[in-house]
C-alpha cells in the first residue's frame, strides 16, 4: 500500500469549527457542546461550535437555545430543508467560518480530547486527520457486535479497493483543513454515506492525511439513527463513484500542487 501524502509547512489555524448534526438528542446534546467548550477553552483553541438541528421533533432545539446562554461558541442552526445526516452536515460546513472543520456527533460518543488532538495535528502540516477507532492506542466502548462486525467488513472492503493503509472510513468523526472541503464539493450524499465520501475524496484527491487513535463509546441514551439495511446500496454507490473518480477521472479532480497552479495563472 502506498503511504499518504506527508505534511508540509501551512498557515496556523486561527479558528476551529466543531460541526455536529442533532435529530432528537435533547438527552445529550446539552452536555456534548458543555463538554467541548470546556475542553477547547481549557487548551486556548479559538472556536465556534454549530449544532444543525436537523427536523427534530423533540425538545433539542430548545437544548441548544438555553445552552447558548451557557456557552458564547455556540451557534445552534436549523437545517430548514430537506433532511438527512448529510444534509444536515453539509448545512454546518457551509455555514462554518473556520480554518479547519471537525465532524462530532451529538450523542458523545465522540471524546471531547480528540478535537484538541485533531487541532494540533492539523497544526503540524497535515490537510486532514482521520481518528480511527482500531489502531494501537484506540478505545471502543460498548460496540454492538453485529454491527461491528460490518463495520470491519465494510471498512476492508474499502482498504482493499482503494488501496490505502486507513481501517476506520466509515466513522464521521474527522478533521479537515478548509481548502479539504472546498475541495471535495458538490458533497454527493444526503445520507450517512457522507462520512465515506468526505475521506474517499480526501483520498483521492491526494491531500495530505494521517490517522491518530481516538476513543468511542457507544450512546448512552436515545436511539442511533442509522439504518443498517437502508444505508447498504448508498453506501455502496459512493465508494463506487469514488473509486470511478480514482481509477477513470485522468486525475481532473486531484489537488494542483502550488507550483503547478501558479504556472497555470501565470505568477
Amino acid at each position: 500500500m502506498k503511504p499518504p501524502r506527508s505534511a508540509e509547512p501551512q498557515e496556523p489555524i486561527r479558528l476551529l469549527s466543531v460541526v455536529i448534526p442533532a435529530r432528537d438528542e435533547e438527552g445529550r446534546v446539552g452536555a456534548t457542546v458543555e463538554h467541548l467548550y470546556v475542553e477547547l477553552r481549557l487548551h486556548g483553541i479559538e472556536h465556534e461550535i454549530l449544532v444543525v438541528d436537523d427536523g427534530s421533533t423533540d425538545g433539542t432545539w430548545t437544548v441548544l437555545q438555553q445552552a447558548s446562554s451557557r456557552v458564547p461558541t455556540l451557534r445552534p442552526l436549523q437545517n430548514t430543508g430537506d433532511h438527512g445526516f448529510g444534509r444536515a452536515v453539509s448545512f454546518g460546513l457551509d455555514q462554518a467560518r473556520g480554518d479547519a472543520m471537525v465532524i462530532m456527533m451529538a450523542d458523545e460518543s465522540d471524546d471531547c480530547r480528540d478535537v484538541v488532538r485533531y487541532f494540533e495535528v492539523l497544526n503540524e502540516g497535515w490537510d486532514a486527520v482521520f481518528g480511527s477507532r482500531f489502531v494501537r492506542g484506540a478505545g471502543v466502548v460498548d460496540y454492538p457486535l453485529h454491527k461491528l462486525f460490518l463495520n470491519r467488513f465494510a471498512n476492508l472492503f474499502l482498504r482493499v479497493i482503494f488501496n490505502v493503509p486507513l481501517n476506520d472510513f466509515t466513522n464521521a468523526f474527522k478533521a479537515y483543513r478548509r481548502k479539504v472541503i472546498e475541495g471535495c464539493r458538490p458533497f454527493l450524499s444526503p445520507h450517512f454515506n457522507l462520512t465515506i465520501e468526505i475521506p474517499l475524496k480526501t483520498i483521492v484527491r491526494r491531500y495530505s492525511w494521517t490517522v491518530i487513535p481516538i476513543t468511542w463509546r457507544n450512546r448512552r441514551s436515545g436511539a442511533s439513527k442509522l439504518r443498517i439495511r437502508e444505508m447498504g446500496s448508498r453506501y455502496l454507490f459512493i465508494a463506487l463513484y469514488c473509486w470511478l473518480e480514482k481509477y477513470f477521472s485522468r486525475g481532473d479532480y486531484v489537488r494542483k500542487k502550488p507550483d503547478a497552479e501558479s504556472a497555470h495563472s501565470g505568477t
